[in-house]
């Protein structure tokens, strides 16, 4: 089996923050005053706590899923049946609610039909229902259809065989998918619930780099196995995947600011700075990983100017990983509950965050406006 780089290099995340934390409480102590770098002991113990979960989700929840995977578990038609009825009740007292509601228009009476009280009420749990099996549904079978080792048996190029060229290639083409794949995360909610956990901290060291997601089980993102099409081995594909994270490791940093000629064709902090920016000009830039031209080359690049400000447009103010872990996902089933037609629902969880604040903003949710005025720049 491969070695792990990213289990691997734990000792070596944890001397690099105690480094990190030395030099930044010394340079605290000469500027006389905090910086959102620093180390504070809940949001480091919140980090920590999402980095052990997200190297024991991939062993956990596999075993989890299986049994509901379309094709592969044993309960995956129950799930599909569970979908379609779901959206089949949910339709129909759609559609009774519409009915009613013209009625009451017509007749003007002031208090509709208790059925059609009803009737929406079993709107809101079914569509919620059809949500969670739908997604849970094509989120396994996606996976199990695009994991490495089913596409390597679908090979189109013999294989490569191994050697520092195939491993180079592997890293490159990785790199290339990710960028899309993480791009994706930020522009559908559904896939932003997944990596939101990454950016919820409103401080930035290498603490940070380790807060990762727990559910990718339930994203559908872009096949980096899709590598094993062209003869590269599954092997090199973990390789590379460990390559990337470990690159991505090191620019979750204050302390180094800019290097001159390579930030023209890699990721550096800066760069990275600027990603985890709620700034409005900093939102939604700088995706990739390894390489920074993908942003440039598909219009996503924005250099660091402005001091920036970490965090979220609509920023958790917890420190409990749970709530960390699912605050998105409440948020948008919250969402689909209050919807009344499926264009709505499907828009809350499919559209980007920033379409959600924005009808959010439409319908007069003072809860969800007063917490976007106090943010530091409104959601894109």
């Amino acid at each position: 089996m491969a070695v792990d780089l990213t289990v691997a290099a734990v000792p070596g995340y944890f001397a690099s923050m105690g480094a990190e934390h030395w030099y930044l409480r010394r340079r605290a102590k000469r500027r006389g005053a905090p910086a959102p770098s620093d180390y504070e002991r809940r949001d480091t113990i919140a980090s920590l706590a999402m980095g052990v979960g997200s190297l024991l989700a991939p062993i956990v929840m596999p075993k989890l899923v299986k049994p509901l995977t379309p094709g592969k578990g044993r309960c995956g038609k129950a799930l599909v049946a569970t979908a379609v009825g779901a959206a089949a009740v949910t339709t129909i007292a759609d559609w009774y609610t519409r009915r009613a509601g013209t009625k009451v228009a017509a007749t003007g009476a002031e208090v509709e039909d208790r059925r059609a009280g009803l009737a929406r009420d079993i709107a809101k749990a079914a569509g919620v229902a059809t949500v969670v099996a739908g997604g849970i549904a094509a989120a396994t079978w996606f996976t199990a259809k695009t994991e490495p080792s089913a596409l390597w048996r679908r090979r189109v190029v013999r294989d490569l065989g191994t050697g520092p060229v195939q491993l180079l290639a592997a890293i490159f083409c990785w790199d290339f998918v990710y960028y899309w794949s993480h791009r994706l995360q930020h522009e559908s909610r559904y896939m932003w619930a997944i990596h939101v956990v990454h950016h919820s901290s409103e401080r930035y060291n290498l603490s940070t780099a380790l807060r990762q997601p727990v559910a990718d089980a339930f994203g559908t993102f872009p096949p980096t196995g899709a590598m094993c099409l062209i003869g590269i081995r599954p092997e090199l594909v973990a390789t590379a995947r460990g390559v990337n994270l470990l690159y991505q490791y090191w620019i979750h940093t204050d302390v180094i600011r800019r290097l001159g000629p390579f930030e023209r064709w890699f990721n550096t902090p800066s760069h990275h700075r600027v990603h985890h920016g709620a700034n409005r000009r900093y939102i939604d830039r700088n995706h990739g990983s390894i390489l920074i031209v993908w942003d440039k080359l598909f219009g996503t690049f924005e250099p660091e100017s402005d001091p920036v400000v970490y965090g979220l447009t609509k920023n958790i103010e917890t420190f409990d990983p749970v709530r960390i872990a699912t605050h998105e996902h409440r948020d948008i089933l919250r969402d689909v509950a209050r919807s009344t037609t499926w264009r709505e629902r499907l828009s809350y969880v499919v559209r980007g965050p920033g379409w959600a604040y924005e009808r959010h903003r439409q319908r007069g949710d003072t809860a969800e406006l007063a917490a976007l005025e106090a943010a530091p720049a409104a959601a894109s």
